[in-house]
């Protein structure tokens, strides 16, 4: 039976999920639209939830948005 996509949410802690969901995270590809830092400065989503993101992530052959990196 395939995974759906929107099952990583049940393995995240009920503050990351709320935030994830007000915010209208409910899926992978629009999570992967973002760098870890942007997802940590959400109210509720922890260090503890970026692995289980990023294994759901890479399961689905998808990775975080890489951080912009100016040069001065």
């Amino acid at each position: 039976m395939p995974v759906k996509q929107d099952d990583f949410l049940s393995k995240l802690s009920a503050p990351a999920r709320r935030a994830l969901e007000s915010k209208g995270l409910t899926s992978l590809k629009k999570i992967a639209a973002h760098t870890t830092k942007e997802l940590l400065a959400l109210h509720g989503v922890g260090p503890s939830t970026i692995p289980i993101l990023k294994t759901a992530l890479q399961e689905q052959g998808l990775d975080f948005k890489t951080e912009a990196t100016t040069k001065s």
